[in-house]
């Protein structure tokens, strides 16, 4: 799972523009997290689906452990992977079952 925090000030009233200054990629992976610097962030007021403010005073009841980039980027990899061998075996027991499931590329938009 990746979610970019980082501090925001708002740059147009009308369209709610944003403008994320000192942003993080955080990555997340079990119980490890790592934290990738990526700067400035500018996101376009339509592509704003929820906006939250963290409470900085209360206790977190979740343990994590902060890893560095490369580690959590290895875990990530391992993850993903392991997910598709996953799905490739739920795709062939359902083919083996008569069904199939198509693919999000050749569905057609309507």
């Amino acid at each position: 799972m990746n979610y970019v925090p980082g501090t925001a000030s708002l740059i147009d009233d009308i369209d709610t523009n944003l403008v994320f200054h000192q942003t993080v990629e955080r990555i997340h992976v079990g119980k490890k997290f790592g934290d990738i610097p990526r700067g400035i962030f500018i996101v376009r007021g339509e592509n704003v689906v929820l906006l939250g403010e963290i409470d900085m005073d209360k206790p977190c009841d979740t343990v994590l452990q902060q890893v560095s980039i490369e580690e959590i980027l290895e875990e990530q990899r391992l993850q993903q992977q392991a997910k598709q061998e996953t799905d490739k075996v739920k795709l062939q027991a359902l083919k083996d079952r008569g069904l199939s499931i198509p693919k999000a590329d050749n569905l057609d938009e309507y």
